[in-house]
């Protein structure tokens, strides 16, 4: 294998492991941010809620 298909084939693979890394990331914030979602309560007297969904 000469020198500069190394190096190609090195750079692919680098590139494929970032776009890998970067997506892996997304899943684990949009795991993230369902996962955080507070349960409904019930509102305290006198306050309304933060969003009419409960």
């Amino acid at each position: 294998m000469t020198r500069d298909r190394l190096h190609k084939r090195l750079a692919i693979l680098g590139a494929i492991l970032a776009v890998a890394a970067f997506a892996a990331a997304n899943v684990h914030l949009i795991t993230v941010a369902y996962q955080s979602q507070p349960a409904c309560v019930t509102p305290a007297a006198g306050h309304a809620p933060a969003t009419p969904d409960c």
